[in-house]
């Protein structure tokens, strides 16, 4: 009985761990880097640094609720750290509760003291992670055309890059992946950075989601400026500027403010109303019922 009740343990902790299973984005290395991919990183309290072979962890949501969404995960931390924990498996567990599967993605830092890589390095990692779940969808059994991005603060300007601007160049002489699509199908930002590239805001530009706070000094503008190209593009686009909370505020675990606390739910609703939670997306046409005429 206690041999069985230990296998039962076991299994649960190995299916755990199969759940939570890390790729990295090249095999051997980086192309150009590879010499640095056993470079070991180093993790502490909420943050990792180091990160010399770009990799995305996958959580994959329990099959019963799975709807077939993808979403990469961008940790923010300024070029400088991730933000592994609160922007980076807490998203991923909290997508998946909601039946989507979840990559955290870890990129090289351009900014990190001493670091040998510059910005497009991590635009890079960004693209090829995009790339690695359309290159893998049928194993993780997702649609390759509901794949999207959330980034948060420096991860926020990643996924604007990739979302609204050409992809830098191959690294070394390409492969497969690396024909694949790195534009995603629907974009959250989430008071993301002001880096940017060149971007051009067209009707068919991806759906997105923008939030941050108004007393966030950072980066309560970069959402209102994309808005703004958005809706002069023709572009599908919604924003929430929260009257406070500053930076950081990610999914409202840090705050007392009730808004933002709540604010995880609105992400969902847009999710659920752009049709990327299991349902078809609702009509946007006004239906509204006439206004009663006064007796």
């Amino acid at each position: 009985m206690k041999r069985l009740a230990l296998f039962a343990v076991c299994l649960l902790f190995a299916c755990a761990a199969s759940a939570q299973e890390r790729f990295p984005l090249w095999q051997g290395g980086v192309p150009g880097f590879e010499a640095r991919a056993s470079i070991p990183e180093i993790s502490k309290d909420y943050w990792t640094k180091h990160v010399n072979n770009p990799s995305v962890t996958a959580y994959l949501p329990d099959a019963a609720k799975a709807n077939g969404t993808a979403v990469l995960v961008v940790p923010g931390g300024g070029h400088t750290l991730l933000v592994t924990t609160s922007e980076g498996s807490a998203v991923a567990e909290w997508l998946n509760q909601r039946g989507v599967a979840a990559f955290v993605l870890r990129y090289r830092l351009f900014r990190e003291e001493g670091s040998p890589y510059k910005l497009d390095d991590a635009r890079a990692d960004t693209e090829r992670g995009m790339r690695f779940i359309r290159a893998h969808a049928k194993q993780f059994h997702v649609d390759p055309q509901r794949v999207g991005i959330i980034g948060f603060s420096a991860g926020g300007e990643l996924a604007r890059m990739v979302t609204l601007s050409p992809p830098v160049a191959a690294r070394g002489k390409g492969d497969s992946i690396d024909k694949l699509s790195a534009r995603p199908d629907f974009s959250i930002l989430i008071f993301p950075g002001p880096l940017h590239a060149a971007e051009h805001v067209t009707p068919d530009s991806p759906p997105i989601f923008l939030a941050a706070a108004n007393d966030d000094q950072c980066c309560s503008q970069p959402p209102i400026d994309l808005l703004n190209a958005y809706r002069k593009g023709g572009a599908s686009a919604e924003l929430h500027i929260y009257r406070a909370g500053g930076h950081a505020y990610n999914l409202g675990e840090r705050t007392d403010l009730v808004s933002l606390k709540h604010s995880p739910r609105q992400i969902e609703d847009w999710l659920s109303d752009s049709g990327f939670l299991g349902h078809p997306a609702p009509s946007t046409s006004p239906h509204l019922d006439p206004q009663p005429k006064a007796k």
